[in-house]
């Protein structure tokens, strides 16, 4: 009878440890939070985690002068490793005449293109409060409507865009946010290619409860001729799972284009 008791107490022990061992939740790796911009926005956050989802709608109104232009976007990233993310997007253009302007030939309306992007996140510092990450983006880009219409091809050109990420949290409130690399664009019509520098910098006061309002500054060198435009701009969570970013365009470098404004869904599965 003693060693039937003694049998049954090990048998406890041993099935409560595996209890025990298997109850406990992996550690997961370090993530920091950094404010993302709304305008040009990250392919997935910094050091993702492994099964996160998110997916983005926007829409905006720009005025180019001599017309309107009305542009949307829908995109579905997700975190298919730790620190490893991957984000399809589909944006679109559409163009009016300004009351002014109505003998002007407009653009053709246009699906802009498939985006197919990954983003790799190499350093997270907790010392440092820093993230670091690279990524790449390739777009097919369509052609017109009007000339798919009349049996033009279904691509006319391809865009290549290699970028580099660095954010820094100064202060639990205040985050930056470096975002650049070369887009490299080449039309299927004539082989021609053009390329441009990119680099956008991002200053963000993120509120407790993970609001924040900040400025996002897109510069693009092209030419010897740069391009300069500043988004004020400001994010509401309005649920757990959904915010809305609400953004402004302010040309700065004198160009043809004219104030915008966008908006911009998120939604966390």
């Amino acid at each position: 009878m003693k060693n039937v008791f003694t049998t049954i107490a090990l048998l406890f022990l041993t099935v409560t440890g595996y209890a025990q061992q298997t109850d406990v939740t992996p550690v997961q790796p370090l993530k920091l939070h950094h404010a993302e911009p709304l305008y040009v926005d990250l392919i997935r956050d910094l050091g993702a985690r492994k099964g996160e989802r998110e997916l983005n709608v926007g829409f905006g109104v720009n005025d180019e002068k001599d017309y309107t232009s009305y542009s949307g976007f829908a995109e579905y990233e997700f975190a298919v490793a730790d620190r490893l993310g991957l984000e399809i997007e589909v944006p679109f253009e559409m163009y009016a005449h300004n009351p002014n302007k109505q003998d002007y030939a407009l653009p053709g309306n246009r699906i802009e293109g498939i985006k197919l992007a990954t983003q790799y996140t190499f350093l997270v510092s907790a010392k440092y409060q820093t993230s670091m990450a690279v990524g790449y983006i390739q777009e097919m880009e369509f052609s017109t409507l009007s000339d798919i219409d009349h049996n033009a091809p279904l691509f006319e050109g391809t865009k290549y865009n290699p970028i580099f990420v660095a954010a820094t949290r100064l202060t639990p409130h205040i985050h930056t946010l470096l975002y650049t690399g070369p887009a490299i664009e080449q039309s299927f019509k004539d082989n021609s290619w053009d390329t441009t520098m990119e680099v956008n910098a991002n200053l963000h006061y993120v509120f407790t409860n993970g609001n924040f309002v900040g400025l996002e500054t897109n510069m693009v060198f092209s030419n010897g001729k740069p391009s300069f435009v500043l988004r004020p701009q400001f994010k509401v969570a309005f649920s757990k799972d959904v915010s809305v970013g609400v953004l402004a365009g302010i040309p700065a470098s004198g160009d043809s284009h004219g104030i915008s404004a966008m908006t911009r869904m998120i939604w966390v599965p």
